[in-house]
């Protein structure tokens, strides 16, 4: 695979987000692929490939009327969206198409045509070696990991507090936020206890939403009407559907492999990055996603946020949009993580970073499950 050779076109999210009763979630695909191909000036008999998660591809297309050459139904949680991207590119560089479509959509708040949560039944693994022992979904499972980490390292449940401080900040600059105002450690510390140690600021938004993407060959993108965002390196890995049977509660295997490959396939250094995005469906996850990207040692992630590295003018913006924390959250956070990527690479997101060149959108699926990470350019390499 050649990921230098593909750009987006394309993108969009859906026309309202946050608590969208009137639209199932079939409608939000179509919403915001209607969007996208409004976006790239691309009508649904220009596209030949679709990729997306919950619906099979199957349903997008049928919806939207298109006869693709290629289709992509891989579903691996949250960060779904990040394999999607990788496949497309390399099914473009392939010949098998080339146009192709990712969309999602969820009603995660409003659960219009919304399916039932997976992963529970009595005979899963979930259901046989974790639920036995209480645990109630991702808000049980994920302080798991969190708390080993804050034990070995010595890390505050502050630190992790102050996490949802500063994506707050971001969130105050950008009006399609769903939490605009800004908030206090002391209000995050004090704020209603989900599980131990997470308050609710400290956990995700459950909204209704969801976003598309376009994309293509390099060679074409140029013929398109915004400006593209050209993927210059691609990773993807799966560790464990137990977070209980993670190799290291510490860190993401999952995260590693798929960041190593990303950067190696891009060529680029650290130094490089200009911005940075890391699903963030819990406050821990930012901490993680910059140790096993690499921009912090093993245990200094928490104290690189405290520093404000990552907030309004710090050195390395992370999750400028808000973040699943602040800004949307409808079930798989990737699309919404993606979407501010190519923003800032076109440079035209509400809170943007000045002359922003390379951007690496890094996501997590299930409770450290799977990962997959993007790295887009402005300069076609």
């Amino acid at each position: 695979m050649k990921p230098k050779s593909v750009a987006i076109v394309g993108a969009a999210e859906t026309t309202k987000l946050g608590v969208v009763p009137e639209m199932s979630e079939l409608m939000l695909h179509a919403d915001a692929a209607l969007n996208a191909m409004a976006d790239a000036g691309l009508k649904p008999s220009d596209i030949d490939g679709v990729a997306t998660a919950g619906p099979w591809p199957t349903d997008i297309a049928h919806y939207l009327g298109i006869t693709p050459s290629w289709a992509d139904g891989t579903m691996v949680g949250g960060c779904s969206f990040m394999l999607h991207v990788r496949h497309a590119a390399a099914a473009i560089n392939e010949g098998l198409c080339n146009t192709v479509l990712v969309t999602h959509g969820e009603s995660g708040r409003s659960r219009i045509g919304a399916r039932g949560f997976g992963g529970g039944g009595a005979s899963s693994l979930v259901g046989q070696f974790e639920q036995p022992y209480g645990i109630m979904g991702p808000t049980t499972m994920f302080t798991i990991p969190a708390l080993r980490y804050c034990k070995d390292y010595g890390v505050g449940i502050e630190k992790l507090a102050n996490v949802a401080v500063v994506q707050r900040e971001w969130a105050h600059k950008n009006p399609r936020a769903s939490l605009q105002e800004l908030t206090t450690l002391d209000e995050v510390m004090n704020a209603r206890m989900i599980a131990w140690p997470f308050t609710k600021p400290m956990c995700c938004l459950v909204t209704d939403g969801g976003g598309a993407l376009i994309l293509t060959s390099a060679e074409r993108a140029k013929d398109f009407p915004q400006k593209p965002a050209y993927i210059l390196g691609t990773g993807e890995s799966v560790e464990t559907p137990l977070v209980s049977q993670m190799e290291d509660f510490t860190s993401s295997r999952a995260f590693r492999v798929s960041g190593q490959k990303a950067f190696a396939e891009s060529g680029i250094s650290h130094a490089d990055v200009d911005h940075l995005m890391i699903y963030d469906a819990f406050a821990h996850l930012p901490i993680y996603g910059l140790e096993d990207l690499g921009f912090c040692e093993r245990g200094e992630g928490a104290d690189f946020i405290w520093e404000r590295n990552t907030a309004p003018g710090g050195k390395l913006p992370v999750n400028t949009n808000g973040g699943g924390l602040s800004y949307m959250h409808s079930g798989m956070y990737g699309m919404y993580a993606l979407q501010e990527g190519v923003r800032q690479i076109r440079g035209i997101a509400p809170a943007q970073v000045p002359d922003a060149k390379i951007s690496v959108v890094h996501g997590v699926g299930g409770m450290f499950g799977a990962s997959g990470t993007i790295i887009l350019g402005n300069e076609a390499p």
